[in-house]
């Protein structure tokens, strides 16, 4: 799956790059609002599961009635939990998560898109391209504290012998589908489906092996380690006692596959410049 979404991306830019006659050039600034929801460890499968509220700003350039630059800049929160997604894991994680992103796209309209008298007035496309985004999940204990995990080292990083701390910024591949409505023209309206591929597997905080729980709780502390392994918190109900800490070096995550994060929603802009402009290099130049 990897290599066909970056294999996607790659053909976008390879066929932007000779675009030499652009008609009907026109940038547009508007305002998007959706959901986002979350892929991983916490919710390997579930589409749209504990959804959250984004936001953000949009800037589209027309490259012609076929193709289009946008950028955009969204905020938004994802989260996921092992006892709402009932994936069988017995982890007892959660986390929740703000996310910022910027994101540049290629659009590529199935039908041409024109906002003049007489002609197509939607088209829906598929989209690829690059975002950077920011991220921090957080996680709330058992007195209703909520803690930043990954300051936390819930998987022992920092420690003797054991990787850094991961960072909280990272690249993720977008990509996804859409369609466009050009209301008379000046306005366009439109609704957006897309995933983010990232590049990180701790988008949740779950990656790795379970540290060893004993030393985790002697070198930083009852909350860290009770954090790290929350297992203790389910009952078993036929035993009516908690249910056992993790092993050091058990399994935690899946740290062979990359988290994924998902926005949906809806488009207004407005178009701006001079819609009528055109760069044609076969014209003939007027002599002075």
């Amino acid at each position: 799956m990897k290599k066909i979404i970056l294999g996607i991306w790659v053909f976008c830019a390879m066929v932007l790059v000779p675009v030499h006659t652009v008609r009907a050039q026109n940038s547009e600034i508007g305002a998007c609002v959706g959901t986002t929801f979350y892929m991983g460890e916490l919710n390997p499968t579930k589409l749209f599961a504990q959804p959250g509220l984004a936001a953000g700003l949009v800037y589209r350039y027309n490259l012609s009635p076929r193709w289009a630059l946008k950028a955009d800049f969204l905020f938004g929160k994802v989260s996921g939990s092992d006892a709402l997604t009932n994936n069988g894991y017995e982890r007892n994680l959660s986390f929740f998560s703000p996310i910022t992103e910027f994101s540049v796209v290629a659009e590529l309209n199935f039908l041409k898109l024109y906002n003049t008298v007489g002609q197509n007035h939607f088209a829906p496309y598929i989209f690829a391209g690059l975002t950077v985004f920011s991220f921090n999940p957080k996680a709330q204990y058992t007195d209703g504290t909520v803690y930043e995990l990954q300051s936390l080292g819930t998987e022992g990083q920092g420690l003797e012998d054991m990787p850094k701390k991961y960072s909280l910024t990272s690249v993720a591949i977008p990509f996804g589908i859409g369609l466009r409505v050009n209301i008379g023209r000046y306005v366009c309206i439109g609704a957006e489906w897309g995933f983010r591929y990232t590049f990180t597997d701790h988008l949740d905080d779950v990656g790795g092996r379970y540290y060893d729980n004993d030393l985790l709780r002697e070198q930083r502390g009852d909350i860290i380690a009770n954090m790290a392994d929350r297992t203790p918190e389910l009952i078993d109900p036929t035993t009516g006692v908690p249910r056992p800490l993790h092993q050091a070096g058990e399994q935690r995550g899946n740290n062979t596959t990359h988290d994924i994060y998902s926005f949906a929603g809806a488009t207004v802009t407005v178009k701006i410049g001079n819609a009528d402009r055109t760069c044609d290099l076969k014209k003939s130049r007027k002599r002075h």
